[in-house]
């Protein structure tokens, strides 16, 4: 996801199994490490986008069974290898954050929805794949609540990615709303800012919701795990909402006090 550190990964979470904390944090370190390369620093385009290449190729090597030097690629093959990893969701990450460097705008839903296939999908398919659950049914629902929680942190990092001169807003619900992308911030604005802004956040938590059932559905640690992740992109939605939507003075985060309220209402979810 185009963020910092990748936000949505549960990386370190306390319901992680131990057995599991290995290959999460050797998927997490890829991740991590690719989204920086495309989005940390002052490199220029055209080295970025090397360097992402070079991730690319060290996939390649793993696919082939090669032996890797670099050991955050050769602690992935042997996740990859244990696990049975697929490495379609790494292409696509890469993909995604590929795009990152030249994309700066997306002109409807759809367009960012295959953004978000990309950028956020794959972590939930190889999260499912580490706890043998792989299914129909699993994987739609994890789509949902991937695509949701970043679709939440465009929601959260508006005034961030304005000043890296991104929009993840589609362009085509900012017109609907008769708010232009250099007026974000205008007095002036404000109304139509707020019926935008209503109208991402409802769009969101309908995904959320959609795909929530999964939480429900899986056993054990997994379960309780996405219940508090569903919780919380919905806290965030909350928070969107508690400061107006002005995201440019606030920029909503979890605090101390929300986890209170995310795990009573992870153990109170029902189907």
């Amino acid at each position: 996801m185009p963020v910092n550190h990748y936000e949505n990964f549960p990386v370190a979470s306390f319901l992680l199994p131990k057995r599991l904390i290995p290959a999460v944090e050797a998927i997490y370190a890829f991740a991590r490490g690719a989204d920086d390369l495309a989005d940390e620093g002052d490199a220029l385009p055209a080295e970025r986008l090397a360097a992402l290449q070079a991730y690319e190729a060290a996939l390649g090597r793993i696919e082939r069974k090669e032996t890797d030097a670099d050991p955050l690629f050769a602690r992935l093959a042997l996740v990859v290898a244990q696990y049975e990893l697929p490495l379609r969701p790494f292409y696509d990450l890469l993909s995604a954050f590929k795009q990152d460097v030249l994309v700066t705008r997306y002109a409807d839903f759809a367009t960012l929805l295959d953004y978000c296939r990309r950028s956020a999908n794959p972590v939930g398919l190889l999260m499912l794949t580490l706890y043998g659950a792989v299914d129909d049914d699993n994987v739609r629902d994890s789509d949902a609540i991937c695509t949701a929680l970043q679709l939440i942190n465009f929601l959260q990092d508006v005034a961030i990615d304005q000043h890296k001169e991104r929009i993840y807003l589609p362009l085509e619900d900012l017109s609907r709303f008769a708010v232009s992308p250099a007026g974000f911030e205008r007095g002036e604005a404000r109304g139509k800012w707020i019926a935008l802004m209503r109208f991402e956040v409802a769009r969101a938590r309908a995904l959320l919701h959609s795909g929530a059932p999964l939480a429900l559905r899986l056993p054990g640690r997994i379960g309780w795990e996405l219940r508090l992740v569903v919780q919380g992109g919905l806290r965030i939605l909350e928070a969107i909402e508690a400061v107006n939507y002005d995201v440019f003075l606030h920029r909503p985060q979890l605090q101390k006090r929300d986890w209170i309220a995310i795990c009573w209402r992870a153990l109170r979810m029902r189907a």
